[in-house]
């Protein structure tokens, strides 16, 4: 491999839709996935990207964790957020020694492969696009969305700007930040809210337009917000979801307009169903539940804010996890309990 190589770690939803931009593009990608049958496909067959977005199939080279060879000056890690340190360890034999690793995932990762490699060698990401790993060797790629970039400290190293140009080719309205952390705690918002819409087996879109349920969206989003602050991060919005509208004091209308618009931001995606619910429903594996949401909770423990929503959100999770409940309304009404 040269030292130009842009290695993919996970090729699944986001680093497969990745890949295949990148190297349509000219640039020279090596993609990595530990399921054998999707590596042998893209092999044999390419990479087949499929939705209302844009349709292609698009060779790449891809191989299994132990195939890797060399050394590389820029890898992305597209693993499921409960999969990151186990990941890290595997790919860092592989890190050049100037080289970096871009977290494109969901979630605060960049904590983890921080630890793992240093804060000066973990680039901070954001993406919000709608993809699902549908079988060997092809994805969806159901709507485009917010994607972010930028230093855990702010700054825009020239491994930053070159992180910016990159994913500049799969969305060319990508943002170079001086604020990833207001990026990503605002995800965690956003996306307890999609956790909660993956208790039932409706869409995405239908569940946030319950009327019934708006509490429970309305009580997530401030959990959240309020143990973001504690932080001390200036929350950014993305795609309806508007941080501000959650915050300690807020006006309810506020709230109520910003899931409104969620719901309609998501009736417009091929990816009618959250990734969470996918997990679930289709594939019967766990979910990223403990990653994404319980670590707000364990924040706000340690910050001495109560988040009685997200702990009930993370232990139906578990339970439809773990095969106590079904995904159903009734699921989701059990937040009403609160």
């Amino acid at each position: 491999m040269n030292e130009n190589t842009i290695l993919i770690w996970g090729a699944g939803a986001i680093g497969g839709t990745l890949g295949a931009y990148f190297a349509r593009a000219g640039e020279d990608v090596l993609l990595v996935d530990i399921v054998e049958p999707h590596v042998e496909a893209m092999k044999r067959e390419g990479l087949f990207i499929e939705g209302p977005v844009e349709t292609f199939r698009q060779p790449v080279k891809a191989v299994l964790p132990s195939e890797v060879t060399g050394q590389f000056k820029r890898i992305i890690l597209a693993v499921k957020a409960h999969h990151t340190r186990d990941a890290v360890r595997a790919l860092k034999p592989h890190l050049a020694e100037d080289g970096t690793v871009l977290s494109a995932q969901n979630g605060l990762n960049e904590i983890i492969i921080a630890e793992e490699i240093g804060a000066e060698r973990t680039i901070g990401c954001f993406v919000n696009f709608g993809a699902d790993w549908l079988e060997p060797g092809r994805v969806l790629f159901g709507n485009r969305a917010a994607v972010a970039v930028g230093g855990l400290d702010g700054q825009a190293s020239d491994s930053v700007r070159d992180y910016h140009r990159l994913l500049s080719i799969f969305e060319p309205k990508a943002v170079l930040t001086d604020n990833i952390w207001g990026y990503l705690w605002g995800k965690l918002g956003y996306g307890s809210l999609l956790f909660a819409t993956a208790l039932t087996n409706a869409s995405m879109s239908e569940n946030l337009a319950s009327e019934r349920h708006f509490p429970v969206y309305q009580r997530l989003g401030r959990e959240v917000m309020a143990v973001a602050k504690t932080r001390n991060v200036k929350l950014l919005g993305f795609n309806g979801f508007d941080p501000d509208a959650f915050m300690p004091g807020a006006d309810e209308a506020a709230a109520r307009r910003s899931v409104a618009n969620m719901a309609e931001f998501n009736r417009h995606t091929a990816k009618t169903h959250s990734g969470i619910w996918r997990d679930l429903a289709v594939r019967k594996r766990k979910t990223e539940v403990d990653a994404q949401i319980a670590i707000i909770g364990a924040v706000g423990q340690e910050a001495g804010i109560p988040t009685p929503a997200i702990n009930k959100l993370v232990a139906l999770i578990h339970d439809i996890e773990d095969g106590r409940r079904e995904q159903s309304w009734s699921t989701l009404d059990e937040m009403l309990n609160l």
